[in-house]
C-alpha cells in the first residue's frame, strides 16, 4: 500500500520532509518509526490524515502519516 509519510524538525535531519512509500497492508505506526530509525521515545505527536493517532494503528492505501517529535522548552 502506499503511504505518504512527512517528517518534522530534526527528525529530517539526514532523512527526508515528505515522501510516498510503499508498506505492506497492516503495517502500523510504530513499524513505519522504527523502519525510519527514529527514536520512539523522541515522538510527541503522530497524526494521520491529519488527525491524532497512536502507535498501534494500522495504516490505510493513500494515508498521510505525520511523525513530530516532542516539543521542549521552558
Amino acid at each position: 500500500m502506499r503511504v505518504t509519510v512527512k517528517l518534522f524538525a530534526f527528525f529530517r535531519d539526514n532523512r527526508f520532509r515528505v515522501q510516498d512509500f510503499i508498506f505492506e497492508e497492516g503495517t502500523t505506526v510504530q513499524q513505519i518509526i522504527e523502519h525510519f530509525q527514529i527514536p520512539v521515545d523522541e515522538v510527541g505527536v503522530t497524526m494521520i490524515n491529519g488527525r491524532h493517532c497512536q502507535p498501534d494503528t494500522i495504516l490505510s492505501e493513500n494515508d498521510i502519516l505525520g511523525v513530530f517529535p516532542m516539543i521542549g522548552g521552558g
